[in-house]
């Protein structure tokens, strides 16, 4: 005898009610490891974490407490929609590190510069409308352009970054479609995930590609600071000042917990950025920008930035070595010049999201490159993060997951690809959850 069915038995009793742009929010392929990476035992080369241990804690603890001791009524009080004056004055010092000159009227202080991309999306793009991304892309902008019914087409790299004539090639095709672009979404230096730097000589072509085809830049730099031999790149702000909207964040730099980064844009763009924050959240949160100004007025940041870098380097330099001795030949990575990340490319054929659950039982994790694609590809690629863990759990979770690759690589030799997929559907594997590790 078939039992009725209850009123709100179904999974998610709420789905008729929805707004139609949820069709586009899924979890993205970095928040459904974490569950796993964060267990002791697994090597996580998944998650962009910061390594904090460089952080002088006994003096931002001073930091701290001097604030709330002599201005503590203020940093716990509502503030301005833009953001606090002093630190936006900062900011406008440090982006002259990068050849920016820009004004502090024109920059907005954000909910780290996750809320700068929603907020620039959110005033943009209308449902149907084309956004260019490199192919990857972060898996953060995916996310917020998916949630406004954006098309992402994907442009791709080479070692140099975005390729101006696949740009260019991009562009006709939608027009030819017609469509309408709205901007290009991009990241120059130190590229999550793909670790590449976009070539100096680059930049201005790729500058003036889109001010002919009239299409906005968004330029996204967390990074940018973060490059091992000390150097900075012309930002693409710098070359173009009405055609580039800038984002930054003090997430790398300093601390991802303060949540506290930036826009710089064209004036105009800037007042509609700033009364779309202020719808979403009224004031950004004061304590956590008068921190990271108070941070950046009294402490040697500069000299803490070097210190980031050192410590990024060896880890980078330990993700390389052991790439290099352990894979298995046919595998191929980048090789970044700073930041977080490497992009390693697997043989054809091979599926890095679907040996995931065999590399989390052999207590590894990475992130399978199809996350970082709004299209389905990137079957064949993974990010590899080398920020947090120490040189030596690198080089051990390298020599896993180049354990579990092989076997990969000998069953397909073997068998076929069916007898892999059947190793995939093996109880226990088939996801990858917590009970794993």
């Amino acid at each position: 005898m078939e039992l009725p069915q209850r009123p709100g038995s179904r999974l998610d009793s709420y789905v008729d009610r929805y707004a139609a742009r949820t069709r586009g929010m899924t979890a993205s392929e970095i928040r459904a490891l974490f569950a796993v990476a964060s267990r002791p035992e697994v090597v996580s080369l998944a998650g962009g974490m910061p390594n904090l241990a460089a952080l002088p804690m006994d003096s931002i603890a001073s930091v701290a407490e001097e604030l709330i001791r002599d201005n503590g009524t203020v940093a716990m009080q509502y503030g301005g929609a833009q953001g606090d004056e002093t630190l936006r004055e900062q900011i406008c010092e440090i982006m002259r590190l990068e050849g920016i000159e820009g004004h502090p009227d024109d920059v907005i202080a954000t909910v780290g510069s996750q809320q700068a991309l929603d907020l620039v999306t959110r005033i943009f793009i209308d449902p149907g409308d084309v956004i260019l991304a490199e192919g990857p892309s972060y898996v953060g902008a995916l996310g917020v352009f998916a949630s406004y019914q954006a098309q992402v087409v994907h442009v791709a790299m080479d070692d140099q970054g975005l390729v101006p004539d696949t740009l260019r090639a991009a562009i006709a095709s939608v027009q030819a479609s017609g469509r309408r672009i709205k901007f290009l979404y991009t990241i120059p230096n130190f590229h999550n995930p793909a670790g590449v730097t976009m070539a100096v000589e680059r930049r201005p072509e790729i500058v003036e590609i889109c001010r002919e085809a009239g299409i906005l830049i968004l330029e996204d730099n967390p990074y940018g600071l973060l490059g091992f031999e000390g150097e900075t790149y012309p930002a693409l702000r710098s070359l173009d000042t009405e055609n580039v909207i800038y984002l930054g964040s003090f997430s790398k730099t300093f601390a991802p917990g303060f949540r506290v980064g930036w826009a710089l844009a064209p004036h105009a763009v800037r007042e509609k950025l700033t009364l779309a924050a202020e719808a979403a959240d009224l004031c950004p949160p004061a304590f956590s920008q008068m921190m990271v100004s108070r941070y950046l007025s009294t402490q040697p940041w500069r000299e803490q930035i070097k210190a980031f870098r050192a410590m990024y380097l060896e880890r980078r330099d330990a993700t390389l070595t052991a790439l290099s001795e352990l894979m298995p030949a046919g595998v191929t990575w980048t090789k970044p010049e700073g930041g977080f990340y490497v992009w390693v490319t697997l043989p054809a054929g091979l599926d890095s999201k679907a040996m995931l659950p065999r590399a989390v039982t052999a207590r590894v994790a990475y992130v399978p490159g199809t996350g970082f694609y709004s299209d389905g590809f990137g079957a064949s690629s993974l990010r590899l993060s080398y920020c947090y863990p120490t040189p030596d759990r690198i080089r051990e979770g390298v020599r896993r997951f180049a354990d579990v690759l092989r076997e990969e690589m000998e069953l397909r030799a073997a068998f076929g690809h069916e007898a892999s997929r059947a190793l995939d559907s093996r109880d226990g594997v088939d996801t990858p959850g917590p009970d794993l590790a």
